[in-house]
């Protein structure tokens, strides 16, 4: 019997990471950090959305409240956090929230954050839709936001990391410079596309994520902040050999909640302690950095 080719995706060849050109961050560092901070919003009584106990029948009441008190208090806890500790972040925004809450939008715009697009809702995936209204999708949410927030944005993150078979495609043809879809690598690289537009595919973390660790694996808050912290440290030692990207993942559903906020404060503490060998940034600006060395 002859075994057939698996299929491929075609968006970027097999690469070593141990044989690849060195280069370094700013200031001659060699780990990037980012703070990838989702900011959502659901519809009540319908569509998809992280649970805090079993899914009931809709309107399901305790899951979408749950899910609520991350914009209403835990998105609040934690940019003072993130204030008290002089960090910036990448505030990833569903555009539903300029109707629900533009206050936390303005907010992480006053701070300096940079804004991501992350579709109009969480309810949805973005890969249910047809090629047409995909763009609709990606084109309306980077004119809404430049429309309320003044940010040309470049960089995207699908609800549910969903993608079809041409979002690649078409977020280059839209105007994206970057996307967080990929979770395969701890570099920076380019994806190809149809038109041979450039698009980055900048490192977003799947285990360094609050959602699948503690919502999935069910871990609490004191593990996933040794999690951070023990991601960072190792990432600096690798940092020696080779520049990384560390993103941190979080929600304020999950890590706005007290106990786990003491914990989260304790990770990133740590991380600061150590400023001088991490380059603290956002997504956008890693991707600008990569570019400019081509």
């Amino acid at each position: 019997m002859v075994q057939r080719a698996l299929k491929q995706h075609g968006r970027y060849a097999y690469s070593a990471i141990t044989a690849r050109p060195d280069y370094s961050w700013p200031g001659r560092r060699r780990l990037a950090v980012y703070l990838g901070f989702n900011i959502e919003h659901f519809d009540f009584g319908a569509g998809l959305g992280a649970a805090l106990g079993p899914k009931s029948p809709e309107p399901d009441v305790l899951n979408y409240s749950w899910r609520d008190y991350g914009n209403r208090v835990g998105v609040w806890r934690c940019l003072q956090l993130f204030d008290e500790l002089k960090l910036p972040a990448a505030a990833i925004i569903n555009t539903a929230l300029y109707d629900y809450a533009p206050e936390i939008i303005e907010a992480c715009v006053k701070r300096g954050d940079e804004l991501v697009g992350h579709g109009h809702t969480n309810s949805e995936r973005q890969s249910e839709l047809g090629e047409s209204d995909e763009k609709v999708l990606l084109s309306f949410c980077r004119e809404k936001i430049f429309k309320e927030s003044k940010q040309n944005i470049s960089g995207w993150l699908s609800p549910w990391i969903s993608e079809s078979l041409v979002t690649p495609d078409l977020l280059a043809e839209t105007g994206y410079r970057y996307t967080l879809n990929w979770c395969h690598d701890d570099q920076p690289m380019q994806l190809l596309t149809r038109t041979g537009e450039r698009l980055w595919s900048i490192p977003y973390p799947q285990e360094l994520n609050d959602i699948p660790m503690i919502v999935a694996r069910q871990m609490d808050g004191s593990d996933f902040a040794d999690m951070i912290v023990d991601n960072f440290d190792e990432m600096l030692r690798q940092s020696a050999a080779q520049p990384l990207v560390m993103g941190i993942a979080l929600h304020p559903y999950l890590v706005g909640q007290p106990y786990r906020l003491r914990h989260l404060r304790r990770a990133l503490k740590h991380l600061k302690e150590k400023q001088r060998k991490a380059w603290f940034t956002t997504p956008g600006a890693i991707c600008s950095h990569v570019a400019g060395l081509n």
